[in-house]
Formats: C-alpha cells, sequence, structure tokens
C-alpha cells in the first residue's frame, strides 16, 4: 500500500513538473483524437445530413447498421486498418503502417459510425415546423439543411465531444496499427499498458490521471452543452 501512495505522489509531481515525457505522450495523444475527430467530422456530418434528408429504401436498415457499431471493438477496426495498411493490403504502398497517420486514420474508421449515427439522431430531434417553415419561405434544400444544422448544433457538438472521448481512450487499435513506438506513435494508452506491465507506476499513473481528468473534462462540457 506503501508502494502504490508513494507511486503516486511520484506522479502528481510528474505531471506538476511538466515532465517532458508525460507531455509529449499526453501531446501526442491529443493531437491524434483531436486530428481524427475533426477529419471524421468533415465525412460525417454532410453525409449524416444526406441520410437525414433524403428518402430511400433501406433508410432504417442503415441506421439500424450504423448503430450496431457504436460498440465495435477497436481490435477489430485494428485488424481491420493493419490489413489495409500492411504491405499485402490495398493501401500497403503508402507505407502508413507504425506512423500517427495510421493510427489517425484508424481512430477515424472506430468513431465514424458513432459521429455519423449521433448526427442523424440530432437532426432527427429537431422539430419539423422548422424546415416546413423554412420550405414555406421559399428556401431551397441546402439552405433548409443548413437552418436543421444550427437548430442541432448543440447536439452534433455532443457527438463529436462523445466522439472523441471513444477515440483518445481506446488501447486495442493503438497497438496494432501504431506500435507504440516510442517518440513515434507512444500515446497514453499504449504507454499505461506497456508501464505497467515493467513495474513503472510512476508514469502509468500520471498518464493515467491525465486521461481521468480529460474525461472530467468531457463530462463537465457535455453537460453545459445538455442544458442548452
Amino acid at each position: 500500500m506503501t508502494e502504490i501512495w508513494q507511486g503516486l505522489i511520484k506522479a502528481i509531481q510528474l505531471i506538476v513538473s511538466l515532465d517532458p515525457e508525460v507531455m509529449e505522450i499526453a501531446g501526442r495523444s491529443l493531437i491524434i483524437s483531436v486530428a481524427s475527430c475533426l477529419l471524421a467530422s468533415v465525412f460525417c456530418l454532410p453525409l449524416g445530413g444526406l441520410i437525414h434528408f433524403q428518402r430511400f429504401p433501406g433508410k432504417r436498415t442503415l441506421i439500424s447498421l450504423i448503430q450496431t457499431f457504436y460498440s465495435i471493438p477497436t481490435v477489430v477496426v485494428g485488424l481491420l486498418v493493419f490489413v489495409l495498411l500492411s504491405r499485402a493490403g490495398p493501401l500497403g504502398g503508402l507505407n502508413l503502417l507504425y506512423t500517427p497517420a495510421a493510427m489517425i486514420f484508424g481512430q477515424m474508421v472506430l468513431v465514424v459510425p458513432i459521429l455519423l449515427g449521433l448526427t442523424v439522431s440530432a437532426l432527427s430531434s429537431v422539430d419539423k415546423a422548422i424546415p416546413d417553415t423554412a420550405r414555406s419561405l421559399g428556401a431551397s434544400s441546402l439552405q433548409i439543411a443548413v437552418v436543421v444544422l444550427k437548430e442541432a448544433r448543440f447536439a452534433v457538438m455532443a457527438a463529436i465531444i462523445l466522439a472523441f472521448g471513444r477515440a483518445i481512450s481506446e488501447v486495442g487499435l493503438a497497438l496494432m496499427v501504431g506500435g507504440n513506438i516510442r517518440g513515434f506513435t507512444r500515446v497514453m494508452t499504449t504507454a499505461i499498458s506497456l508501464e505497467t506491465a515493467k513495474g513503472d507506476l510512476e508514469l502509468s499513473l500520471a498518464l493515467g490521471i491525465i486521461l481521468i481528468l480529460i474525461a472530467l473534462i468531457i463530462n463537465i462540457i457535455l453537460n453545459r452543452i445538455q442544458q442548452r
């Protein structure tokens, strides 16, 4: 028990002193997760709008399928991305495997179902009187979509934040496509796994505390958005 307390104290000291290794790993985790969520948003927001506003056969089935992938295991996504980026895969010529770019791509694949499904749900929750009023005033389809998206902006923001939380907390995918290379692809979750196995509790606890603080910040932001 004493060793655990000592490790916790040293972990806090690492954070307070802005230990270079801790800051580097935490910074890399944030950059990769933010980049993957932003890129996924660029793809998912227009596609979510298209799914919501268009009528086509199998629409409900498609939405149900998207929602099914909310809880897809990260190792399954990691395996898929690994196969795509490996030398024998269709994207092997890009030499992206075991690079931050591979991790960003993998996290994009991981969060796309969450962002897409929640975007469709957010748009569906907007009062139908709003698009009907815009249509009666002569608004085009694009203008109606913009109006509805503005009304659903808080729910869409919540979806992006949830996707970020999913991305930064995953470990299986990061290990499989990133390789946990020190100073290059090591992020908080993979570092915690490795350092705990090595017995370095101080660094593991420091990174764990940072992850908990990030989760707390995400929860506070989500609560603020939901209140609005």
